[in-house]
């Protein structure tokens, strides 16, 4: 697929998450920040965001399967990775129902 294609086809994808909520303003200052000298860091963001989301999120996988769960240990990684994801994308994470659950 040409290069002009695909362009197009992002910035519909980009448009899109912006219509669901799913980026803010954020995301666009993050998308300013790139630049000729750094073509990928957007990309480079996103994905150190998704690993180590992905490492949080199992990490309160694993505290809330215990018996005896240690909520000061949850409460922490919630507030970790509700900082990180509206830093990054407001809706992009629900924290508060992953909070909620966690409370029940």
């Amino acid at each position: 697929m040409p290069l002009m294609a695909l362009r197009e086809r992002l910035n519909v994808l980009v448009n899109s998450m912006f219509l669901e909520g799913l980026l803010d303003q954020q995301f666009r200052q993050l998308q300013m920040l790139q630049d000729a000298s750094s073509p990928g860091f957007v990309a480079e963001v996103i994905t150190l965001f998704c690993e180590d989301s992905e490492r949080m999120l199992t990490e309160l996988t694993k505290l809330l399967d215990q018996a005896v769960v240690d909520y000061q240990k949850v409460d922490a990684y919630v507030h970790q990775l509700k900082g990180s994801s509206s830093r990054f994308a407001v809706g992009f994470v629900k924290c508060h129902t992953v909070y909620d659950e966690a409370q029940c």
